[in-house]
């Protein structure tokens, strides 16, 4: 039930606001006791859900049965959150996204006030005589403004809550990856470079997010590439466990990766492994026009057994003048035309990549390597866009 565990979107095209110097005091009384009361997550979470399911029996349903699954996820992400009240270009897009994904637990006000009085409740019993008037103040304010903003989207948004789609065909493309196609039961409203959470019968109440690998398709199939990742309950169940015929549940599309045609401006797409997803779907409805931007995709992993999707972008490239990729490999052979190294060292070492519009996807760990790598070369911020990942 929380948020995906990586980094926040990066805000494109505007310059960030300046928040009040009240609102920074208060992130900043956050952060600090943040800081502290972080070491002590296991201790936090067991007075949190106690507290929780205490005040609100029924929220008991939306998480996992063993809730030690969780390992602290949601009041690390809360806190997360909390801490970014200071960046409205930031968080008010988040938000509202995450409002609208939230409707497939059919949360009401009730629910927020006690997982915010259980957060309160937690962090004031580590922190002791740390936890002053100021603290509380701050810590409820911004909780505050975060459930309000996720409740407006949620009311607002006026398309299905959930919608439950078949798996109609499941692959293993390796031994630690599958290519999953499902059927919805009714017309997805999908944008080629978003992502939706997904729910499958093996595990029960675990919802992870997905990138369908295609732009939408008349018949609104959507295609996964899954790979199983270490301690990775969800991903491991679809690679090794997911078969045709298999019922699985779906939140509203999410995501604000896009290519603006009309702008004029290049794109510069840098994908890491299964990351590839959205960014090829982009590629795949661009592909229904004439006369596009020219595109640049980097695709790198590890090892060349990473780059699975090579062989179709290639195919892609062939028939699609605009289209150019490049594979990358960290270490070892085996991939004509690959450049060696790490897909952040690769693609700074061609310069800022001005005049580009420039889309990242792939691991947190990924994005983040990229992403800074690309700033010191001089790559500008609102240049820049990658959605929240999560590896599982």
């Amino acid at each position: 039930m929380s948020p995906p565990d990586a980094v926040s979107p990066v805000p494109r095209g505007s310059a960030a606001r300046k928040a009040p110097p009240e609102v920074t005091t208060m992130v900043r009384l956050i952060s600090d006791t943040w800081a502290q009361a972080e070491p002590y997550l296991p201790e936090m979470s067991q007075t949190f859900y106690g507290l929780l399911f205490t005040l609100a029996p029924d929220t008991r349903e939306l998480f996992p049965i063993n809730v030690e699954v969780r390992r602290g996820k949601l009041m690390r992400a809360i806190a997360r959150v909390v801490q970014m009240v200071d960046r409205p270009d930031d968080l008010v897009p988040f938000l509202t996204q995450l409002g609208r994904d939230y409707r497939k637990f059919a949360v009401e006000t009730r629910h927020y006030e006690a997982i915010g009085t259980a957060m309160l409740a937690a962090l004031r019993e580590q922190l002791g005589e740390a936890w002053t008037p100021d603290v509380e103040r701050a810590w409820a304010e911004g909780y505050t403004i975060v459930a309000r903003s996720m409740q407006e989207a949620a009311a607002s948004d006026p398309s299905p809550a959930l919608l439950s789609a078949t798996v109609t065909d499941h692959r293993r493309l390796s031994w630690d990856l599958a290519l999953v196609r499902i059927e919805p039961d009714a017309q997805v409203s999908y944008r080629a470079g978003q992502y939706v959470s997904v729910e499958i019968p093996q595990r029960p109440r675990l919802w992870r997010y997905l990138s369908p690998a295609n732009a939408p398709r008349e018949d609104g199939s959507l295609e996964f590439h899954v790979r199983a990742v270490d301690g990775g309950w969800v991903s491991r169940a679809i690679v090794s466990h997911t078969q045709p015929g298999d019922i699985w549940h779906l939140g509203p599309p999410l995501g604000r990766l896009s290519i603006d045609r009309g702008a004029g401006r290049d794109v510069l797409m840098i994908a890491g492994g299964t990351g590839s997803a959205p960014l090829r779907a982009l590629v795949d409805d661009l592909a229904r026009w004439g006369k596009n931007p020219n595109v640049t995709m980097f695709f790198g992993g590890r090892t060349a057994d990473d780059l699975y999707e090579l062989d179709s972008l290639r195919a892609l490239e062939s028939v699609n003048p605009w289209f150019t990729v490049v594979p990358v490999v960290e270490s070892g052979g085996g991939i004509t035309g690959a450049e060696q190294g790490t897909l952040a060292e690769v693609v700074t070492k061609r310069g800022a990549w001005p005049d580009h519009d420039v889309l990242v996807s792939g691991s947190p760990q990924m994005i983040k390597a990229t992403v800074s790598r690309l700033l010191v070369s001089g790559t500008s911020l609102d240049q820049i866009a990658y959605d929240p990942f999560t590896l599982d």
